[in-house]
């Protein structure tokens, strides 16, 4: 999923049900996020311009913030995705959007 649109990038996943595997939100632009109001932990990829992941905050809990200076982009994930796929700080990632 793609949030771009002011609303969608300040909703996120807030109200929604979690992610499944293999499931994810793109928020773009966006340097920072936060948990406050979700039910449930999530993992946090911050990319930059280039795809590059420039930080992991894996299992971030509710009420919680995080970012990163350098990130254009955040990718968030179910919780423990990020080191299930084996995503690392340098991974570079490809953008595609499901069909289904």
């Amino acid at each position: 999923m793609l949030a771009s649109a002011w609303w969608d990038r300040a909703r996120g996943l807030l109200g929604k049900p979690p992610l499944k595997s293999g499931q994810g939100l793109l928020i773009s632009p966006c340097k920072s996020i936060h948990t406050f109001g979700m039910r449930y932990p999530i993992d946090v990829v911050f990319l930059d311009a280039n795809w590059t992941v420039c930080k992991i905050i894996s299992n971030l809990p509710m009420a919680r913030f995080g970012g990163s200076l350098v990130a254009r982009m955040t990718l968030e994930l179910p919780a423990s995705e990020a080191s299930r796929i084996q995503l690392s700080a340098g991974s570079r990632l490809v953008w595609r959007e499901s069909i289904a």
